[in-house]
């Protein structure tokens, strides 16, 4: 008989509640902690999910020293997923932790270095590697696309008025505005869909506070490695919700695009302008908490590693630093890259 894998949520919030329903509804698993700061949501977790009093958490390390948990998904404010990362990895525990994976370079860096140390599983929450108008994209980018050229993306939110007052809009919770919430996944996938290594950024910015942290629009030319240029516009103060990744190559183009978070649309164009549209199967892809739970069961490579999380978080601190100097910021991922895998040798040492 195959065994119930107990799964710790720490951060109960929406986003938390979201997946810990998921990890409810999978087959092998169970929500067996819960872990808030706010005692009335730790409550409501705890019902929703039948989780015992005595498993009821208000510090995320007590929780991973108590509860006897197989994984724990965290999806608290950004600026606390290292310090909560590493207490899990550091315990081996299985994690799940919630985009931005963290808002340091360095802290990347050293995930990059924990994650691939060990076996102990590290998935970062950008779900558009699960969807399969993004899969696909990126499966077909070299028959279709070749060598991407130039790119743009753009993702559109009315997100500052939802969020002026809350955790995500302080700074020091959220390491940014709007580029470091749902600017984070636009980033990952002009990343991780066409492959490139980013070298530059120039990137100017609107502000929300005076400080000059909160971003509300964010305008970035980033240059990559091979030559290819990409114009990526994310915006936080628009009436409505709209997303696009057009990537453009020697051999044609594709096209991604969604509106009112509803599922992506994919299409590729050839050199003669005719419209390819892909069948897709969007019942194949799983869900974050369900590709989890396979991965605490049997391991395996996450869909999102820290390695990507990396990249994400080097372009998106390099287009703060370009916003508030004017300067465009260059990019070492392969100098970070060769610190991470220096640090896994000492960890490996250690151990």
């Amino acid at each position: 008989m195959s065994r119930t894998h107990r799964i710790g949520i720490t951060g109960t919030g929406g986003l938390g509640m979201h997946l810990g329903r998921g990890i409810d509804e999978t087959d092998g698993a169970e929500v067996g902690a819960v872990c808030d700061v706010s005692g009335e949501n730790r409550a409501g977790a705890g019902e929703a999910f039948d989780v015992p009093d005595a498993h009821r958490y208000e510090d995320h390390e007590t929780m991973l020293e108590d509860a006897d948990l197989d994984g724990v998904a965290i999806a608290t404010p950004h600026t606390v997923h290292y310090d909560q990362t590493v207490a899990a990895l550091e315990r081996g525990i299985d994690t799940l932790c919630e985009k931005p994976l963290c808002t340091d370079v360095d802290h990347a860096t050293e995930l990059v270095a924990r994650a691939e140390a060990g076996e102990t599983v590290l998935m970062v929450g950008y779900q558009r590697h699960l969807d399969p108008a993004f899969t696909t994209a990126r499966d077909a980018l070299e028959a279709r696309v070749g060598e991407p050229t130039y790119i743009t993306a753009e993702i559109t939110q009315d997100w500052i008025s939802g969020q002026d007052g809350a955790w995500r809009s302080n700074p020091d919770l959220s390491g940014g505005g709007q580029l470091y919430d749902t600017g984070s996944h636009l980033l990952d996938v002009v990343l991780w869909t066409t492959g490139l290594t980013p070298a530059a950024v120039d990137a100017q910015m609107h502000f929300h506070d005076e400080a000059e942290r909160v971003d509300t629009h964010a305008a970035l030319n980033v240059t990559f490695e091979n030559g290819a240029v990409a114009s990526i516009s994310v915006s936080g103060d628009t009436h409505r919700t709209q997303e696009h990744l057009h990537v453009w190559g020697e051999r044609g183009s594709l096209y991604v695009d969604s509106e009112d978070w509803s599922p992506a649309e994919l299409a590729f164009v050839d050199e003669d302008d005719d419209y390819y549209r892909p069948h897709l199967d969007r019942w194949n892809g799983g869900s974050k908490a369900e590709v989890f739970v396979d991965l605490v069961a049997n391991g395996g490579t996450p869909p999102a590693t820290a390695r990507d999380a990396l990249a994400v978080t080097a372009v998106t601190e390099a287009a703060y630093e370009s916003a508030r100097t004017g300067e465009t910021v260059e990019l070492d991922l392969e100098g970070a890259l060769e610190r991470a895998s220096a640090h896994e040798r000492e960890l490996h040492t250690q151990h």
